[in-house]
């Protein structure tokens, strides 16, 4: 017996964490009752297990995806407001359900993450494994080492303390930042609360990938090594 969320993740539907809200929201049922409970549990060899009526199966092959996002598309899968999802740069071709790691919100760009393996994708975004996420950031205005090192050390948001960042000076209005967190739009908010705004946001490297030869809207899949790599990063 497995908790729901965590079977839902198996089977390649969305994040543990994605999958909570699904079950809170009653699209669960177990043969064919709906269950609100996030501890409830079944047995995938004995329960038959649906998400929206859909019919959950445990032999999906994992898919692995880096995709360079560009500005103007949402990381999920559906948009309640029409905008474009990430999931249109895959093409009409691509018919297999994946779903990001994380999210770039709309105005960013860079590399980005898209599986069907839910158990790794909860373990890239838990707070508790630090994995690391590089961005280059354009700052309007005189960014200045004084000011940086107010993030270096953590700043307070209005959701918290942020852990330290690491942080180069590229010029006067270009950094460097790396963070481990991964708090709604945290990049664009560090740099609010010294006083600078983000004019453009890129993430350039997450757990050790980066977007080397790959071109804005394109995606390639992960070799072996790299999902290996990226298994014992937060193994």
């Amino acid at each position: 017996m497995e908790r729901l969320q965590k079977l839902i993740a198996q089977a390649g539907i969305c994040s543990r964490r994605a999958a909570e809200n699904l079950i809170s929201d009653g699209k669960v049922t177990v043969d064919g009752k709906v269950v609100t409970e996030l501890g409830a549990k079944a047995d995938p060899s004995k329960n038959k297990i649906r998400v929206d009526g859909k019919l959950l199966h445990f032999d999906t092959e994992k898919i692995y995806l880096l995709l360079n996002k560009p500005r103007g598309y949402v990381s999920t899968v559906h948009d309640d407001r029409g905008r474009k999802t990430v999931l249109e740069l895959l093409g009409e071709n691509f018919s297999e359900r994946v779903y990001p790691v994380g999210r770039l919100d709309l105005n960013s760009e860079g590399l980005l993450l898209l599986t069907n393996d839910g158990e790794l994708t909860n373990a890239l975004i838990h707070p508790r494994n630090e994995v690391k996420k590089t961005y280059r950031a354009k700052i309007s205005g005189i960014v200045t080492e004084e000011k940086l090192d107010k993030l270096r050390a953590g700043i307070e948001l209005d959701d918290g303390l942020t852990a330290p960042a690491e942080i180069f000076l590229l010029d006067e209005n270009s950094v460097e930042i790396t963070i481990h967190e991964g708090r709604n739009r945290q990049v664009r908010r560090m740099f609010a609360a010294i006083g600078c705004d983000v004019k453009r946001l890129r993430r350039i490297k997450f757990a050790g990938l980066t977007l080397k030869n790959l071109r804005v809207g394109k995606f390639r899949v992960l070799t072996a090594d790299e999902v290996a790599q990226l298994k014992e990063l937060v193994s």
